[in-house]
């Protein structure tokens, strides 16, 4: 099978390349694929180099997959002419989240949403992936009223631009041409201030888990709100939630229901110093949750904490997850 990485040098891209040699995804030829300006380069993939190229000359590769992580702009300029070809494309980006015509996909959530005439899949946020696989067993076993998260996300989100920050902050040795990812210091502090602030107060990044959730979810109507916080974290995102179901729970059986969950890892022992951590999360593919307490106050309401490696479970291996079910489904690679 040909397939294409695009933004094959970025973090995600890279990320997205290991993950296709660790879960030995039937890759026959690779076509690692960026910018004009990367053309010539090489990377590394079981232990060969390949040539980057651009996406026009990808296409005329016809591959029969594209992973997309080169950002909104190539996603909406690119992925349509590749899927014109035959490829199905799944884009780690934010273009095509909202578009009522394209899917927005986390397989053990929705998986069964998909069609084999998908050819264009979004890939959702990363803090969103992370919610909504603990929400989907809780809303098919008690039914979601509201959600109420706040995030600790880690600089790894914002690229290579976040990691040259906090490391030149700290004394590291980096390159001085890197541009700060954020207006202020990120060592030693913490920014509730994710992508750029929207007319309603709100930023992009909140609003991206408010409406992403909704629409995984087929929840329209649900209630959520957000508030997205950087944190001077290395790797692996954080999430303090409270849900509020429709029907009274006991602690016990939401251990059991989130266990048995795919994909979702309880860590939840309080008196072992038991709970999920972004430093244990870092290269694991699990959505891990824990914290597991009652709201003292409010009725049917759950109180819980969910940390993911954001480059892996939050993009890279979403992505190919997707690209596994359409395997699966037997729509890849004919």
């Amino acid at each position: 099978m040909k397939v294409a990485v695009v933004g094959a040098t970025g973090l995600v891209g890279q990320t997205m390349l290991r993950i296709l040699e660790e879960r030995d995804f039937p890759v026959t030829v690779l076509i690692p694929v960026a910018s004009e300006k990367s053309k010539g380069k090489k990377v590394i993939f079981k232990g060969k180099e390949f040539d980057v190229v651009t996406p026009r000359e990808a296409i005329d590769r016809k591959p029969q997959l594209a992973l997309f992580s080169a950002g909104g702009e190539t996603a909406l300029a690119w992925a349509e002419k590749f899927a014109a070809v035959g490829c199905y494309v799944v884009d780690n980006s934010s273009a095509w989240r909202m578009d009522p015509g394209k899917k927005l996909v986390v397989p053990e959530v929705n998986g069964d949403c998909l069609q084999p005439e998908d050819k264009v899949i979004a890939n959702p946020n990363c803090s969103t992936i992370q919610l909504v696989a603990v929400l989907k067993p809780l809303e098919e076993a008690y039914r979601l009223k509201r959600v109420v998260v706040s995030t600790y996300q880690s600089v790894t989100g914002s690229g290579l631009k976040g990691i040259s920050q906090l490391k030149r902050e700290r004394g590291d040795e980096v390159s001085d041409d890197v541009a700060p990812a954020y207006p202020h210091q990120i060592d030693m502090n913490v920014l509730p201030h994710i992508d750029v602030f929207q007319d309603n107060g709100y930023t992009k990044e909140e609003m991206k888990m408010i409406l992403e959730t909704r629409k995984i979810l087929s929840l329209p109507d649900l209630k959520v709100t957000a508030t997205t916080v950087r944190v001077p974290v290395m790797g692996g995102h954080s999430e303090s939630v409270n849900i509020e179901m429709g029907s009274d729970f006991e602690l016990e059986d939401i251990r059991v229901l989130l266990a048995k969950a795919k994909g979702l890892m309880v860590q939840d022992n309080p008196s072992e110093n038991l709970y999920p951590m972004p430093l244990n999360s870092q290269g694991k593919d699990e959505v891990f949750v824990g914290r597991l307490r009652k709201d003292l106050f409010q009725d049917n309401t759950l109180n819980c904490w969910i940390v993911a490696d954001n480059l892996r479970k939050g993009a890279a291996t979403n992505a190919v997850q997707i690209a596994e079910y359409l395997l699966e489904k037997g729509w890849l690679g004919k």
